[in-house]
């Protein structure tokens, strides 16, 4: 049975202006060949409740899995259907993020217990790669690299991760530590992102840094934000430039590699907007949601004109959005919220 939530829709105005910026229509074809004009939202209704659904994936068959943080689970969605489909894990497992590769074999992460799972799904069965140095408790977000291989952060252990998916070998990269009220602890890597050159970057959620990894020396290379930033989670457009959301601060800023933070925005709800869940789509504009408003709010913003285009607030309400997918392939933003849906925005191109 399928459980929708009722549909909203934008028409983003802002666009309008961005056109006149790029001058004639030849050039736009040029230089900005399509923008998005329409954000769709839909919801499904877990049947599981109360289980904080969490971090979509879509898998190869054009199936959406999640985790289910509170509940000790993993599940897909068939959106065409909208019938579910769980796996459970032992209690305690505290899943906080998946990912699905090529074959549909499920990875996530086990945030506390100390591990990466894999999920069969013809057969449930779940294999464990325990995480190497006792420190690592908290596997947090997993990302795949171009080789086929993870990384992924350890928020509370203040490591950055890399797994090796043939070896099943895991190194960790350890993150700086900062001044906190009880002394100094974990820097929190928290988002992670590759670039164009498969290398990872990790906003520090628990201070004014993004840092990224070199892959040949295993080098973590730092790049400071104004003072008071918290990053939480990030992305990186086309031209590899950095984008980061500051949940504290309520902004959204650029930073480039090289030549580290170069400016920021105040989001429409400014320092009350506590932005999360973020995503970039193929048109390079950046869409994010503001939690710390209710209802949660989408809000888009154009990298190539540096200019909002519009906000779209989500139909259940949301709760709090807190980690989000773009399906290239269908022009797709999945989300999981804490009111016990997942969703989903589609973006509709705008011809020029």
């Amino acid at each position: 049975m399928i459980h929708r939530i009722r549909v909203a829709t934008l028409a983003a105005a802002g666009f309008a202006a961005a056109a006149t910026l790029i001058g004639s229509a030849e050039a736009a074809a040029q230089d900005h060949t399509a923008a998005t004009d329409v954000l769709t939202i839909e919801e499904w209704t877990v049947p599981y409740p109360d289980s904080r659904p969490r971090d979509p994936f879509v898998g190869p068959d054009g199936r959406v899995w999640f985790v289910g943080q509170a509940a000790h689970y993993a599940a897909v969605l068939d959106p065409a259907s909208g019938e579910f489909r769980r796996y459970d894990m032992d209690d305690g497992t505290g899943p906080h993020n998946l990912i699905v590769d090529d074959d549909g074999m499920v990875y996530y992460a086990g945030n506390r217990a100390n591990h990466i799972g894999i999920i069969d799904p013809e057969t449930g069965e779940i294999d464990k790669i325990m995480m190497p140095d006792e420190r690592a408790r908290d596997p947090h977000t997993l990302i795949w690299d171009d080789n086929g291989d993870i990384w992924f952060s350890v928020q509370g252990g203040n490591l950055i991760g890399f797994l090796d998916k043939a070896s099943r070998e895991v190194r960790l990269v350890e993150a700086p530590e900062v001044e906190t009220r009880r002394g100094m602890g974990s820097s929190r890597p928290y988002g992670v992102k590759l670039d164009s050159e498969n290398r990872p970057w990790i906003a520090h959620f628990n201070t004014n840094l993004i840092g990224m990894v070199e892959p040949a020396s295993f080098e973590l290379i730092g790049y400071d934000l104004p003072e008071g930033a918290r990053p939480r989670r990030l992305v990186i457009d086309s031209k590899d430039r950095i984008w980061y959301v500051d949940y504290s601060r309520g902004k959204i800023g650029l930073v480039v590699e090289g030549g580290g933070f170069q400016r920021e925005y105040d989001l429409p709800a400014g320092e009350e907007s506590r932005p999360y869940g973020v995503a970039i789509d193929k048109y390079d504009v950046v869409w994010l949601v503001e939690t710390g408003i209710q209802p949660n709010r989408f809000v888009g913003f154009d990298t190539d004109t540096e200019e909002f285009v519009g906000t779209l607030d989500v139909p259940s309400g949301g709760g709090t959005i807190r980690h989000m997918y773009y399906d290239p392939a269908t022009d797709s933003i999945w989300f999981g919220a804490d009111v016990n849906t997942v969703g989903r925005a589609v973006v509709s191109p705008r011809s020029r």
